[in-house]
């Protein structure tokens, strides 16, 4: 599901990220002591700073690299368990993977705690199918004698999976190709969707015709949108609102000043 680049830039720009034209966009989510902020300076070097979530005392850090001669702008996102939205950081996440429109999401994984890890990667692919998943500390993974068949986890989840230690340094190169070619088209993601009881696929089916007749399905995957309405999540409802209303508003001031 694609997204209009320039609303996506806008949306952003609530978040207190300002990409530039033809800048690509990564999301770098992750449980906490995942090796994420290991990723993140790997990826970035120096080219970063770190300031505060519009509203929130909650830290945040981009920065920037370049590959393959494009441009690419790393969001890092805040430490989570999960994005079900019962904490700050959990609202953050959630919120800038589905209203910041990255291009591509890349959540890292402790190769030593794979099945605590995967919940929040399988959560974020939900949301949005431009999905890489970076399994970090692989020589931690090694240490102890835990062996990981990549090959098979990528094709469990349908989404592209890419090996690192980033201490080392290991893998970054091979991450960089990946989010290149996620970006480009050139992987074909098909992320494993979770299935729920009989009951609550017999309601989603009901949900989804109403939630793609509002517009919804425009911007958002109209099955995870169905599935927090059914959670009851009011303060999603609200955001969704919010941002719909943002968006309209910041697409008719720039169409006041095409016109001028």
């Amino acid at each position: 599901m694609q997204f209009d680049v320039t609303h996506g830039r806008i949306l952003r720009e609530h978040f207190g990220i300002t990409s530039k034209e033809g800048q690509i966009v990564i999301a770098l989510a992750g449980n906490p002591n995942v090796g994420k902020s290991t990723v993140f300076n790997a990826l970035t070097g120096l080219r970063q700073h770190t300031g505060n979530w519009p509203g929130k005392t909650v830290d945040h850090a981009q920065g920037t690299f370049s590959y393959r001669d494009k441009s690419f702008l790393l969001v890092d996102l805040p430490g989570t368990y999960s994005i079900l939205a019962h904490t700050v950081e959990e609202e953050i996440a959630r919120d800038f993977i589905c209203f910041g429109k990255p291009d591509v999401t890349v959540v890292v994984l402790d190769a030593t705690s794979l099945e605590r890890n995967l919940n929040l990667a399988l959560q974020v692919m939900e949301i949005t199918s431009q999905v890489i998943v970076c399994v970090n500390l692989i020589d931690e993974a090694q240490k102890k004698k835990i062996s990981v068949d990549f090959t098979g986890l990528e094709q469990e989840l349908g989404v592209p999976v890419v090996a690192t230690a980033a201490r080392q340094g290991k893998g970054i190169n091979d991450l960089r190709e990946k989010v290149c070619q996620v970006v480009q088209g050139l992987s074909q993601n098909r992320p494993r969707q979770v299935r729920y009881s009989q009951e609550i696929e017999a309601t989603l089916e009901n949900l989804l015709p109403k939630i793609e007749g509002l517009g919804l399905g425009k911007f958002l995957n109209p099955r995870w949108v169905a599935l927090r309405f059914l959670d009851g999540d009011q303060k999603l409802i609200q955001n969704i609102a919010r941002h719909l209303e943002l968006q309209s508003e910041k697409s008719m001031i720039r169409e006041a000043k095409a016109a001028q």
